[in-house]
């Protein structure tokens, strides 16, 4: 670890001289640094673990000690064993497992225990870390699997940039799934070159790297056809089944809770009671020719029929919203997911013709005097907000990451972590205009034609930046101030230039949890869906940490 045992003790006094008195807690380092990766900017987590019959808060406190931030969890060893039953239980089905319960297990399993050792391993011994490594491995190879179909998919309806980005996704779950099954479980894909070379299969790992080298270019379908086909050979050479490739075994099918009304020419689709989609006469034209149940192929046919040209872009944006679903012949309906990003569903496009529709400090409004009707559902204004809010939370924390990257020459980790940094400032500009759900982050940069032309040059500034390589500390350093420079910008048109810098000191932090907090209110009012659960914790504690000495 890049700390030493002394250097991990001092740091929890000092952190536990800050928490309330009277609780015995067994402890243990968790994250990045007992896993043997971390760098000057990582958190030091510690899991406190004590014997109490509640539940204790989900929601970490942030500490700042001695210019380090550490964060302070608690569970109670019920908790933590009812954690890693439930993943023994959802193991027979690994896309329904979910990945934050899957990282709260993993995260102990490989933890360093510092105090009260036996508390520690008694919770540990509920589920062994050989049949840990099998259920993350299968959960990897699960979504593997589901992005290199929906890979297959968007080629054949003629979306290979998509396609090429799907195929990006389902090389990295792939490779994930592999190492899981070696051993290396972390769930964080930023330390996956650190993973695979101390995997000790440079033949893997090697190849790893020529596929991911080798993305092809934007609008060379040629290329994404035969880079797809060289991921499908590593993916079954690796073991994974599932994935031949055979577009006939995709279906398109019917979404329930979709019905189809027609007024003179004009298509209306009504999505689940409350969104209404209207059809140009050529999109309409290509729904009505829909006959579902049949493969991908045959269906394509059918509407090529219809003189509408490209048809397969206007079934692509039908799913995208959807309105139809894809499934793989005896294996369900393809939902491809990418894990630590935005629950994946169906895109809405933003309904407004004021834009962008919401700030961190409030709804967008016409003049001092306007009653403005946001033209968007009450709950999904809420949760669409709360979603600027956070993804800004993770802008900042993306780019202490990358700087602590820099700092110790760790240029894939310093390159993953840029492109987090550019997807989740993206995630608020699109919630910053009403869209919720939202696109996958694989997407986001092609999806900007769903907003205002204005935003066009933010959209080349992201791809730019997403395909930036860093091999020199020249290089990280250029990046680094590019990337402040596009926050700056996304920030400006999304309405956040104001947003608090979170992680720089208490005081930002704190900044954060109130303005978090004010958002929150109105959306439990709602039940719209929280951007994460731990958000109910701050609820609860009426915007304060939950650990806080009184």
């Amino acid at each position: 670890m890049i700390l030493t045992e002394d250097q991990l003790q001092d740091l929890l006094d000092k952190s536990l001289a800050e928490l309330p008195r009277g609780t015995e807690w067994g402890v243990t380092l968790e994250g990045s640094i007992a896993e043997g990766f971390g760098n000057p900017s990582s958190d030091i987590d510690f899991l406190l673990v004590g014997r109490s019959e509640d539940d204790l808060p989900t929601m970490p406190s942030l500490l700042f000690v001695d210019g380090r931030r550490v964060e302070i969890r608690t569970r109670s060893v019920r908790q933590l064993i009812d954690h890693f039953r439930a993943v023994e239980k959802g193991a027979k089905q690994p896309g329904r497992l979910s990945e934050d319960l899957l990282n709260r297990c993993q995260r102990l399993l490989h933890s360093h225990p510092l105090r009260g050792h036996a508390l520690i391993e008694e919770a540990k011994a509920v589920l062994t870390v050989e049949r840990f490594r099998r259920i993350t491995a299968d959960w990897w190879a699960h979504r593997a699997r589901q992005s290199l179909r929906h890979a297959m998919a968007l080629l054949w309806l003629g979306e290979g940039d998509e396609a090429a980005d799907w195929t990006r996704a389902g090389l990295v779950q792939t490779v994930k799934s592999w190492a899981a099954g070696v051993g290396e479980t972390y769930l964080e894909p930023k330390w996956l070159s650190m993973q695979l070379d101390r995997a000790g299969r440079s033949d893997v790992r090697d190849r790893y790297w020529r596929l991911e080298a080798a993305a092809p270019a934007p609008g060379d379908t040629d290329a994404v056809h035969a880079h797809l086909a060289d991921c499908l050979g590593f993916a079954e050479d690796l073991g994974l089944t599932g994935v031949p490739r055979q577009p006939e075994r995709v279906t398109v099918e019917r979404v329930a809770g979709i019905t189809t009304w027609e007024t003179g020419d004009r298509i209306h689709v009504l999505r689940g009671r409350r969104d209404v989609f209207a059809l140009g006469d050529e999109a309409g034209a290509v729904w009505r020719s829909l006959v579902l149940g049949r493969p991908l192929p045959r269906v394509l046919a059918t509407t090529a029929r219809t003189g509408v040209t490209a048809p397969g872009p206007l079934l692509a944006e039908f799913l995208r919203y959807g309105l139809i679903r894809l499934a793989w012949k005896g294996g369900g309906t393809i939902t491809p997911s990418l894990p630590l990003a935005a629950p994946s569903g169906p895109v809405t496009p933003p309904p407004s013709t004021a834009r962008p529709l919401l700030s961190v400090r409030g709804a967008a409004v016409g003049g001092p005097r306007a009653v403005d009707l946001m033209p968007l559902p009450a709950d999904r204004f809420a949760a669409a907000a709360m979603s600027l809010v956070w993804s800004n939370v993770v802008v900042e924390n993306a780019v202490e990451d990358l700087t602590g990257a820099l700092q110790r020459g760790q240029w894939r980790v310093a390159e993953t972590t840029a492109r987090r940094a550019v997807h989740a400032a993206l995630r608020g500009l699109f919630s910053a205009h009403g869209v919720n759900p939202l696109p996958a982050d694989t997407d986001l940069a092609r999806r900007l034609d769903l907003l205002p032309s204005d935003t066009t040059p933010i959209g080349e500034h992201a791809d730019d930046l997403l395909w930036r390589t860093v091999d020199t500390q020249e290089h990280g350093d250029v990046l680094l101030t590019e990337l402040r420079t596009f926050i700056a910008r996304v920030r400006g048109a999304a309405g956040a230039d104001s947003f608090p810098l979170s992680f720089e000191s208490a005081d930002t932090w704190r900044a954060t949890l109130e303005l978090g907090y004010d958002w929150l209110r109105i959306g439990a009012h709602l039940d719209a869906e929280l951007p994460i659960e731990e958000a109910r914790d701050l609820l609860a504690g009426h915007g304060t940490q939950p650990h806080q000495a009184g």
